[in-house]
């Protein structure tokens, strides 16, 4: 009767992990390694991905303080003999950098504000309200993720050449243009976005607005806008990327004339600027413009990644 008790004693103890189990320690310890090797796999792997990301971003800076000749000795070192400041200078003026830079911020400021304003306006009304149709311009909306813009070329470089006859404010070569160009490119991901993230918003607060007499613009503006401030600036950290490195549409729209770099944008600019300095050879002036294109994007995203990070993971958190 010992015996046996003392053999029930320890099976319990094994099924219950309060006593030695030989067969659990070897599985735990080998699913251990396991994880460990694992862990030592993906640190590795991010080390030498952000080695990847950083070194290339690095390498431009620092090449935009050289001059010509230290570019072409010493291509792949990151330390300059000396700092070139002047070269951001030459890239400004002589490169019309900064005549890029207006014409992209004055593009980005009216494309990015109708874009939010019409695309939250559009997700909430569809979001929130049941109508007869609303899936179907929902899907719609949707559809326009799916076109490549490649495809529409011809017909949008003709409607905005037949537009500017009738309304010269909507020619090509127009900023105007370009801006409502943008809002329509810009506005299927928008929609798509916030739908998605004004669903989540809980009713309740709504019905309470409108409960004290608010109309559906006031609880909008003055009450759902607000609540959707995470998933507002994520996607306007987005449209704002996507703008700004856009160079199909500009290219397309705002050819130069006559060689004046007046009605082009940032992108236009810099394959400007590398065929005029590769011309030059002036290396030292072009990356200087490609710095000075590329710094703003990374302030916008490093100044708001955790807003961009806050609202891409809010909908899924409620």
């Amino acid at each position: 009767m010992s015996t046996a008790t003392h053999g029930l004693d320890r099976a319990d103890k094994a099924a219950t992990g309060s006593g030695p189990a030989p067969v659990r320690q070897r599985e735990r310890h080998h699913g251990g390694v396991g994880s460990r090797i694992f862990n030592g796999f993906s640190h590795v792997f991010l080390v030498v991905w952000t080695l990847m990301v950083i070194y290339p971003l690095l390498w431009v800076v620092m090449s935009s303080f050289k001059d010509d000749s230290e570019v072409i000795r010493k291509p792949l070192s990151l330390i300059p003999d000396k700092l070139h400041w002047e070269n951001f200078g030459r890239a400004w003026t002589e490169g019309h950098l900064g005549a890029f830079f207006l014409n992209t911020v004055l593009v980005l400021a009216g494309s990015v504000t109708l874009t939010m304003l019409l695309g939250s306006m559009a997700a909430y009304a569809l979001a929130r309200f049941s109508f007869r149709g609303n899936r179907l311009i929902y899907y719609m909306f949707l559809s326009g993720l799916t076109l490549p813009i490649y495809l529409a070329a011809v017909p949008l470089f003709k409607g905005v050449y037949n537009t500017g006859i009738s309304f010269p404010l909507l020619g090509p070569n127009k900023h105007l243009m370009l801006i409502l160009v943008y809002v329509a490119w810009s506005l299927s991901f928008t929609i798509f976005f916030m739908h998605s993230f004004f669903r989540t918003l809980p009713d309740s607060i709504a019905e309470a607005a409108q409960v004290d007499g608010a109309s559906h613009t006031r609880t909008f503006f003055s009450v759902m806008l607000p609540m959707a401030k995470p998933g507002l600036i994520s996607i306007g950290i987005f449209n704002v990327l996507g703008q700004w490195n856009q160079w199909y549409l500009p290219t397309l729209l705002m050819q130069s004339v006559a060689g004046e770099p007046k009605h082009q944008v940032i992108a236009q600019g810099l394959i400007e600027l590398s065929v005029n300095q590769g011309y030059k050879s002036d290396w030292s002036g072009l990356f200087a413009g490609v710095t000075m294109a590329m710094l703003p994007v990374l302030i916008v995203y490093i100044v708001f990644q955790r807003q961009v990070q806050s609202g891409l993971t809010a909908g899924v958190g409620k």
